[in-house]
């Protein structure tokens, strides 16, 4: 069901994401204002990761609830505590994000934790070439993006009360680690392309040539993941924390790179189009923009975090397909996943060779 909103769209809960929700009702009746009965709970559609869900209460009041998906879940993914820590820290910062409202970590009471935010209104846009954006409004919004970014990359983590959120130095090699373990978890077929990747990753890490700051690191930053103004080009609210911490700015700024270097699922590809016609920033105008809003320097070569970044990508959506194998994605079109964690470990093989 279209629900008002350019790019929303809600559901009724599929079967594989039911939970009481009586139960829910009764415990948002004790720790929420204004969701008595009737309570309607609808599930968002889209996402790979954590299920999401748009709640009604009694007067019409709205929010959304962001949970764990269940079954069996790779060692420290689908962190809704670390969502709504990040998230709620934020609100006072610049980064445009939702108000939280209540984090339930008891998992008696739905199954899992999870936590309750305000509801943003306004589109979420999934192609990344913007093809109902005018030039000039695709512009801007690309501009909006690489400051919020450089906004959020030049928050005081101690100020906020996150510097214990992640631990600082050696970003890449411990990323590198997580993810090696995550893909071999997740792992269903062979993929040369991926064995090559972890072999030679390990002596290639980006950042060597730039001080690891500890900057907050949203971990899946792109225009997919923002929700923007219902008429202007601009984003009203950053979503998707899920793999936010502390760590290089490097990281996320390659994966904002990676549509100019290969066909990635969010990112898209910029690759043979007239960008300035079409009013796309190129790398280095992406790059300068997030300079200008972060208060740094020009930016050394990315490549080698741009590689990192595609097999990255490739291990999260190996777990996404096998998720869907086992039946507890929060999307139902997981499964089709499995051939494109091959294709962008290929990908960022090719990036390597080139």
């Amino acid at each position: 069901m279209d629900d008002g909103q350019a790019g929303v769209r809600t559901m009724a809960v599929r079967a594989a994401h039911r939970f009481d929700e009586a139960a829910l009702r009764r415990y948002l009746e004790r720790h929420l204002d204004g969701f008595e009965a009737p309570l309607t709970v609808r599930q968002f559609g889209g996402g790979q990761s954590n299920p999401t869900f748009l709640i009604t209460g009694a007067g019409g009041r709205e929010a959304v609830l962001r949970k764990k998906p269940p079954g069996d879940l790779l060692p420290s993914a689908h962190a809704v505590e670390r969502e709504y820590r990040v998230i709620t820290a934020l609100a006072e910062t610049g980064v445009p994000v939702p108000r939280t409202y209540h984090l339930c970590e008891d998992a008696t009471v739905i199954g899992t934790s999870f936590f309750v935010m305000e509801r943003v209104r306004g589109r979420v846009l999934r192609d990344p070439l913007l093809p109902e954006f005018t030039p000039t409004e695709r512009r801007a919004l690309y501009d909006d993006l690489a400051g919020v970014l450089g906004r959020l990359h030049g928050v005081d983590v101690a100020a906020v009360g996150l510097s214990d959120y992640g631990r600082p130095g050696n970003y890449f090699a411990r990323q590198f680690n997580r993810w090696s373990k995550q893909y071999r978890a997740a792992q269903t077929d062979d993929i040369p392309a991926m064995e090559k990747l972890i072999a030679w990753l390990p002596d290639h890490m980006p950042g060597a040539d730039a001080p690891d700051t500890a900057a907050i690191v949203h971990g899946d930053y792109r225009i997919e993941n923002t929700i923007v103004h219902p008429t202007e080009p601009r984003i009203v609210a950053v979503l998707d924390w899920e793999l936010s911490t502390l760590g290089h700015p490097f990281a996320d700024l390659a994966a904002c790179c990676t549509g100019h270097h290969a066909d990635v699922h969010g990112h898209g590809s910029f690759r043979g189009l007239d960008l300035a016609a079409l009013g796309l920033p190129s790398e280095r105008e992406f790059l300068e923009r997030y300079c200008r809003a972060a208060g740094r320097g020009e930016i050394p070569d990315l490549t080698n975090a741009i590689v990192f970044a595609l097999f990255r990508s490739a291990a999260i959506v190996q777990g996404v397909y096998k998720r869907g194998l086992d039946g507890n994605a929060s999307s139902a079109d997981a499964v089709r996943f499995g051939d494109y964690a091959r294709s962008l470990a290929e990908q960022g093989w090719a990036l390597v060779e080139r």
